[in-house]
């Protein structure tokens, strides 16, 4: 496979992913038509902030399979425009937290203590003790705006030097925020005007841009703001009239809206303002981190396992990964084999989960079984983009879970319909490999899920399979393995053959002739030859 890094990282990441055999390209500063020609034969890009990845970047590179931010922020990649394109898209949030944590703190006590200005002052000639007098945070309060990895390791921190901690996320428990002894508030603005320090955690977003001005920094009057998650976030000119007119006493920049900043930007006027170029995951331990992480997502992309930080993509624990695993393809073959024996147009998709696998995280396996359903279709998808082509063609899909499985200890149901009529495929794991397809619209099979089949709905009547078997061995089709279901002696009955080659079109109509067989459907699978 072929990766493309576009952004420095560390040479632990790179040696990991040529040490597994595939080939690694540096390129570095690309824009433009450099960059879309660089991308096109890619089957990963690595990239850092440096480099912006459009919809024109994905429309490019049609081998393209994951994108890997080695750090934590994403903006600069259109996720959108990835999960069209079925490319997974991961980051790197625990490499680089601690490094991000710990200048978070720094800053906060460079701006509470001007740090930076009496050091400038002391280097310069100057024994200016008496101009300089700080703010002790101990029985301070924090505001946390953004309670993630990074917000929740700078509450600890503060916390244990005398802080109290108060939190602003809406996608965060009460429960959680009490486990780490911080106040949940329900708006951002009673965040700011509790704290006499902000921290800021959040990512850029539509909605988080320019999400502090001028409005937000008066409730935080007297106090101080330390921004080192993602520039824009809080309105530079805002901010640096703010401290300038005294509304706030200081504040702590490392982030900015344009990198690298000009030297008009408002903030680099002003005396009370820390600024750093954007150092918060500059430790050599956090380039390590954040290299070796996004390199072994690459790989667990290449190999079709998932990738424990994707964006975009259904992921999994890696301690639950070994339970579900087994069904991943299951639930894939079980809707390749509903929507092919299925003759309407698809309007839903219905999984169902039963036994101990109602246990389990399934987000993986449900996008398995719409890929499975979808590809027979021939649409450009995979499970990545799955559940968002469902979406686009308004396809409903619903998943349940029971403990109830019947005779079986897990089983897995994919059921594809339109109104009033629908094809359902049921399907077990018997061993760690050993896949079997346990019924189909009711009828109880045990069918080995594998390369071509042959499903035959016919009378329950003697002489029928033989008729079958002399027609395929007429036509020189081989017969690798049979399954026969009934529902009542005399009745309809299914039958399931395994096949080492496809049925054409003129032995199904052979077969359909015989006023025994109500109809015949010939199943193609991706697993066999």
């Amino acid at each position: 496979m072929h990766v493309l890094v576009t952004d420095p990282i560390a040479d632990s990441g790179l040696q990991l992913l040529r040490e597994a055999g595939h080939t690694v390209e540096t390129a570095y500063n690309l824009r433009n038509r450099a960059l879309l020609e660089a991308v096109a034969d890619a089957h990963a890009l690595i990239v850092r902030s440096g480099t912006e990845v459009t919809r024109e970047v994905f429309e490019a590179a049609s081998s393209l399979r994951i994108v890997g931010r080695a750090g934590i922020g994403v903006d600069n990649i259109d996720i959108d425009a990835a999960t069209e394109s079925g490319v997974i898209v991961a980051n790197a949030p625990e490499g680089n937290v601690r490094a991000a944590a710990e200048h978070t703190v720094a800053m906060t006590f460079a701006t509470a203590r001007s740090i930076p200005q009496a050091h400038a002052r002391l280097t310069g000639g100057e024994w200016a003790k008496g101009e300089f007098l700080g703010t002790e945070v101990n029985d301070k309060t924090l505001g946390v705006v953004g309670f993630g990895r990074v917000g929740q390791e700078v509450a600890k921190r503060l916390g244990n030097v005398g802080m109290h901690v108060v939190a602003f996320d809406p996608y965060i428990s009460e429960d959680r925020a009490d486990q780490l002894g911080a106040e949940l508030v329900d708006t951002l603005e009673g965040c700011l005007s509790r704290a006499d320090v902000v921290t800021i955690h959040t990512p850029l977003t539509d909605e988080t841009e320019h999400m502090i001005a001028g409005e937000e920094l008066a409730e935080l009057e007297g106090g101080y703001v330390v921004n080192c998650a993602r520039g824009g976030i809080v309105d530079e000119a805002a901010l640096a009239a703010a401290v300038e007119d005294g509304i706030l006493n200081g504040a702590a920049v490392d982030v900015f809206a344009e990198e690298p900043i000009s030297a008009d930007n408002p903030l680099l006027g002003v005396d009370d303002v820390v600024v750093t170029p954007h150092l918060g995951a500059s430790t050599a331990a956090a380039q390590e981190n954040v290299a070796v992480s996004t390199a072994e997502q690459v790989l667990a992309a290449f190999e079709d396992e998932p990738v424990q930080n994707a964006l975009n993509a259904p992921s999994v624990d890696e301690s639950s990964f070994p339970t579900i695993e087994p069904y991943i393809d299951l639930a894939d073959t079980a809707g390749k084999i509903a929507v092919q024996l299925f003759d309407e147009r698809v309007e839903r998709v219905e999984i169902t989960y039963a036994g101990d696998i109602a246990d389990e995280d399934v987000d993986l396996v449900t996008a398995s079984a719409l890929k499975g359903v979808f590809q027979p279709l021939e649409w450009q998808v995979n499970a990545v983009n799955a559940p968002r082509v469902a979406e686009q063609r308004g396809i409903d899909v619903t998943e349940s879970k029971t403990h109830q499985a019947e005779d079986f200890q897990s089983l897995v149901t994919v059921t594809v319909a339109s109104d009033g009529t629908s094809v359902a495929v049921c399907g077990t794991q018997f061993a760690s490999s050993d896949s079997r397809i346990v019924r189909i619209d009711g009828y109880r099979v045990d069918a080995v899920p594998y390369g071509h089949m042959l499903v035959a709905y016919n009378d329950d009547v003697p002489g029928v399979i033989g008729f079958i078997g002399t027609v395929l061995g007429e036509a020189d089709i081989n017969i690798a393995g049979m399954f026969n279901g009934r529902e009542t002696i005399g009745g309809e009955a299914l039958s399931v053959y395994n096949l080492d080659d496809r049925v054409p079109d003129s032995v199904l109509d052979e077969l359909e002739s015989d006023e025994r067989i109500v109809r015949t459907k010939d199943i193609s699978l991706d697993n066999g030859g």
